[in-house]
Parts: C-alpha cells; structure tokens; sequence
C-alpha cells in the first residue's frame, strides 16, 4: 500500500531531512586516511540524538536479517555496495567510503547517502562516484505527478550503462514515512511504462547503487553488508523526495 503524505507531514519529514542532510555533512568531513569507522558512526549518533532525533537504522531489523542493525550509519568501503556495519576497520587512502544514514523525526523517516573517495583515487574510480551522482540528479529531473516509474528507472540505467558501469539489480529504492522503508519499491532499471505512476504526496528515497564490473551482489558473513561478488568497486548515492504538484521536492537538503 502507497501511503500519500499530506503537505504538514511532508513538512514534518522536511525537518527532519535538513537534521540528515546537516550530519551527513558533518560526518563527510571527517572521512580521511586514518579514521576508525566506529568513529564515523559515534559521531553520527551523537549529532542526530542532539538534533531531538535519533537513528532510524540502529535497532532496525531489515526483512531477512536475524538480527538488528547495530548502529546508527552504515558504511561501506570499496566493493561494498551497501549496509556495511561500521567497525574497527581504519580508512586508507584511495578506498572508497559510501555513508548512509537514516533520521527518524517526530514519527517520520528520512533517508540519504553520499559516496566519497579519500585522497587520491583512480580516474575511473572518480568516473564512477560522479556517474552515480549524476544519475540520481537525473532521477530528480524526470520526477513528476504523473510520470511511471519505469520511464525514470530506465534513463538511470541507460545512463549508468552508456558510462560503461553496472545498476545493482537486486537492491531497491523505496517509498518512506512512518515506515523506514514503505511501498513502492523503486529499482533502477526498468522499462518505459512501468509502474507504479508517481502521484503528488508519495515520498520516496531514490538510491542508485552502481558498480564497476558485473552487477551481482551478494551478503557478507555479518548478515547486513551487501558488497559484488566479483570485488568491483561500487558506489552509492540517495534522498529522499517528495513529489509535489510542480515536480519534486528534494528533503534531505
């Protein structure tokens, strides 16, 4: 079921996107060679939980899982697509580090994410960070009342794929709300037509994930971290959105 927000609770969800969009900034900054990943993820807690919200991912068991996310961000690093557990690991020059996070606010959610490469990366690492984000931007240009889904969804991936990258088929973005993750489910391929139609008052988290080499993933031994079975790099890119009457209306900002 497609649940329509009324305009006070996308207003609700846009505060609570500015909290998201203010400490994923913040946490951005501090990915460097040297930094301990748990760090990035003490930070974000603390920052949200100061910001009268708290994590939406911490405590929350995705369908599948046999147990809860332990904390507040994900991070993932290089060949990880997405949901990696932040840890003990120590960032290193030229990984790539997707951060994503998850605000939960006065009974709403929001969601976004940013992939960011330390120091120096290799041209074509660099083309693929900048390929995802591009193909997000295209997204929210397309994003109207009355527009399939399917016709976004496959400008994404012939953008990706004219760019000689790969979509990640077996992850989706997704409506959100009350719920972290609501229908539709969003994925980013598809065909012309395909449903569901956008209609004013869905909000939706938008996500391309794209890889280098072949688009399979697979779970990791932890149970939550999705990363390409043959290594390639990948990256990752998200808002959330609000389709309104004269197009879209970014959240996360």
């Amino acid at each position: 079921m497609i649940f329509i927000k009324s305009k006070e609770e996308i207003e609700i969800m846009r505060r609570g996107g500015q909290i998201l969009a203010r400490v994923l900034s913040e946490v951005a900054v501090e990915v460097r060679a040297g930094v301990n990943l748990k760090k990035l993820d003490n930070l974000a807690e603390k920052l949200i939980l100061g910001s009268d919200a708290r994590p939406s991912f911490k405590g929350y068991k995705p369908t599948g899982a046999n147990k809860a996310y332990p904390a507040a961000l994900c991070v993932s690093l290089n060949h990880e697509v997405v949901h990696g557990v932040p840890d003990d690991r120590i960032i290193k020059e030229g990984d790539v580090v997707g951060l994503d996070l998850g605000v939960f606010y006065e009974g709403f959610h929001t969601d976004g994410a940013v992939t960011i490469g330390v120091g120096q990366i290799s041209e074509t690492t660099q083309k693929l960070i900048a390929v995802t984000k591009e193909s997000l931007d295209l997204a929210i240009q397309m994003i109207t009342p009355g527009v399939y889904w399917g016709d976004v969804a496959y400008e994404i991936k012939k953008f990706v794929e004219d760019n000689k990258f790969s979509v990640v088929r077996d992850l989706t973005g997704h409506g959100i709300g009350k719920n972290l993750q609501e229908d539709p489910f969003l994925p980013n391929f598809g065909r012309k037509g395909d449903e569901p139609l956008l209609k004013e008052g869905m909000v939706i988290a938008v996500e391309p994930m794209v890889v280098m080499g072949r688009p399979e993933v697979e779970i990791g031994l932890d149970g939550f971290v999705y990363q390409t079975r043959d290594q390639g790099l990948a990256a990752h890119f998200e808002h959330t959105l609000a389709v309104v009457k004269d197009g879209v209306d970014i959240l996360t900002l």
